[in-house]
């Protein structure tokens, strides 16, 4: 994520806290993002949101998205690894829309400002789009979507940072879903929340 764009947005997000709020929607208004409507979606690149490309899924996406996260029904573990797949399908399904075919993975203050390029303002805000939208359609059997959570001051020796989260609806443990790290189209990288917290930046 780029310093300036991320001290800003990191400082909006608030410390980091043990307790995950459930308002993913609420995340929005405070990030320059923009929630689902329905089937359809805003994606946000550039940086930070600066730009906010609208993507209506169709009838057949939608089967599509929900077939993936079938496949994870029969335990939370799986469904993780289907919550993966589907991060991974909706990067290459609005590539072509939102040019991010080429957005590359992890820190690089170079590519902001640039269409296509994403943060992980982005990155969070995108997959925070497609956990609320699975969440509010019954895609999710273990599941349901969380506010994203952001770590990492400079002071501490971490470049701030921000990730999209899922809640396990029987236990309450939480998740961090963070695309950032690498290019578009590859898994992102899911853990336990107090691990992702811990992990450098």
């Amino acid at each position: 994520m780029g310093i300036f764009s991320a001290v800003f947005f990191t400082l909006a997000l608030g410390a980091c806290s043990a307790h995950v709020s459930d308002d993913a929607r609420g995340w929005y208004a405070t990030n320059n993002g923009e929630a689902p409507k329905q089937q359809r979606i805003y994606i946000c690149h550039g940086f930070g949101c600066t730009y906010r490309t609208p993507i209506s899924y169709s009838a057949a996406d939608l089967a599509k998205l929900k077939s993936i996260l079938a496949a994870g029904k029969s335990s939370p573990e799986a469904e993780r690894q289907a919550i993966a797949r589907a991060v991974q399908w909706q990067e290459n399904r609005v590539a072509p829309d939102v040019g991010s075919a080429g957005d590359v993975g992890g820190y690089d203050l170079s590519k902001s400002r640039v269409p296509g390029q994403m943060d992980c303002i982005d990155e969070a805000a995108n997959t925070t789009s497609l956990l609320v939208l699975a969440t509010e359609r019954g895609y999710l059997h273990h599941h349901k979507a969380g506010r994203p959570v952001s770590k990492g001051f400079l002071i501490d020796g971490s470049y701030p940072h921000a990730s999209a989260v899922v809640k396990e609806t029987a236990t309450g443990k939480t998740f961090a879903v963070d695309s950032w790290p690498r290019g578009n189209g590859m898994k992102p990288d899911i853990m336990p929340l107090g691990d992702w917290y811990s992990k450098k930046s």
